[in-house]
């Protein structure tokens, strides 16, 4: 009788975990916050922020799943960590220097670094779990990359309100911050699947996978009618969190930075409270039951802010930060466990890919629609936070019908697939 394969090292599990928080700094300190305090202070459109952010979605739909095949072929994963993770660094320490076209495209290769490397690194779960503590280690990553909000927020009012440094050294400091916190993983993860000598994947042959496994989701109740209301809502919330949100604080509700951090700084504690919260309240209601009554919190959120912009009353703004991190949290702890409950077990590594893929949709329509309402129509930021409070509305007018009861499956989709396979569809 074969030996079970040893686990991973301690070390290997936490510089997985270590390049989460890494991965924070960069999401939240660069894009959510403190880009869009450069866009205000250089008097630039929201629809700069807009172009970026969907410019970077159109590569990043075809080249990540891509990549995901090709480092599941080979069976490697770290190199590809590497590069996309120095590709983010290099651009990052480059924004805010020269022109503002210079700026703008960095940030959008930056982007595109970050989002294909995330492919290669959620891939790396495998590598440093057991199927016994996939959940675990996979919810320990979430929850120190919550101190990485922290860490991107505390660089910024160091460098920029303590000590009066410019956006562009604080963009420098916070990519130094991401490539320290990244290290780790580039030496220590151990890759304990060894390589495939299956012929490289092409990108047709990625996209063709992605088509057949819609195909086959159709096949089962629930899962294209969750994967749309997962559009529908991801889209407003990615929207939010990609620097939006900072946009409309700054601007509609007037607000200036220090008070703006603060208020994420609370909202980012909100959020693990309604992570740790969530778990419980999924046992009990059951993790659809959680999501829906997250959305409508978070509905709620996004009509305070309008109101506080409309009536001029700002002290509104301490109501949207608790209520949004709260339902941050309660809705990435409860999404994920309806995609496994919809899914049937054969198939769970493939309709995941497509989960992602979802998520990586829902990055286009939003700041679209933003810039749309805000720069082309001139509605101003209140009609496009409104639009967006459409969009979590639809999402959850969508998931009234999905079933998240634990199915008894078919012998056919009981079938064990290979770990290392099926996370990106060919």
């Amino acid at each position: 009788m074969a030996s079970p394969e040893p686990g991973p090292s301690r070390i290997s599990v936490a510089s997985w975990v270590t390049y989460d928080l890494a991965n924070t700094i960069f999401a939240l300190g660069v894009v959510g916050v403190y880009f869009s305090d450069w866009l205000v202070t250089n008097g630039l459109r929201d629809s700069a922020l807009s172009l970026v952010q969907v410019g970077a979605a159109a590569i990043v739909i075809f080249a990540a799943p891509w990549v995901g095949a090709r480092s599941d072929s080979r069976g490697k994963r770290v190199p590809a960590l590497v590069v996309t993770t120095l590709a983010a660094v290099g651009a990052t320490t480059l924004l805010a220097v020269g022109p503002v076209v210079l700026t703008l495209v960095m940030l959008w290769v930056a982007i595109i670094a970050v989002n294909i490397g995330s492919v290669v690194y959620d891939a790396l779960l495998v590598d440093v779990s057991t199927p016994s503590t996939r959940g675990w280690v996979s919810g320990l990553g979430v929850g120190i990359g919550y101190f990485g909000s922290f860490v991107g927020l505390g660089i910024g009012v160091l460098t920029l309100d303590l000590l009066g440094w410019s956006h562009a050294a604080t963009f420098r400091t916070l990519a130094l911050g991401f490539l320290l916190f990244a290290l780790p993983a580039f030496f220590l993860i151990e890759e304990r699947h060894g390589s495939s000598s299956e012929p490289l994947p092409r990108l047709r042959d990625v996209m063709a996978g992605l088509f057949r496994s819609w195909r086959t989701a159709a096949g089962y109740e629930g899962v294209t009618r969750f994967l749309l209301g997962r559009f529908l809502y991801t889209d407003a919330i990615n929207t939010l969190i990609g620097g939006f949100l900072a946009l409309f604080v700054l601007q509609e509700l007037d607000l200036d930075r220090t008070f703006f951090t603060t208020l994420m700084a609370i909202a980012i504690t909100a959020a693990i409270a309604g992570g740790l919260g969530a778990g419980r309240l999924i046992a009990r209601y059951g993790p659809m039951g959680v999501l829906r009554w997250a959305l409508v919190v978070w509905a709620i959120a996004m009509a305070s802010g309008i109101a506080a912009a409309v009536t001029d009353r700002t002290w509104l703004a301490w109501v949207i930060g608790p209520l949004g991190g709260v339902a941050l949290g309660a809705t990435w702890a409860s999404d994920r466990v309806v995609m496994a409950r919809v899914s049937p077990p054969r198939h769970l590594g493939e309709f995941y890919g497509l989960y992602a893929t979802v998520g990586r949709f829902a990055t286009i329509a939003g700041p679209l629609v933003w810039a749309l309402i805000v720069d082309s129509l001139g509605l101003g930021r209140n009609f496009a936070m409104g639009a967006l409070g459409g969009f979590v509305v639809a999402g959850w007018w969508v998931l009234r019908k999905v079933d998240d009861r634990e199915r008894d499956w078919a012998d056919e989709d009981r079938l064990p697939v290979n770990e290392t396979r099926g996370l990106y569809p060919r």
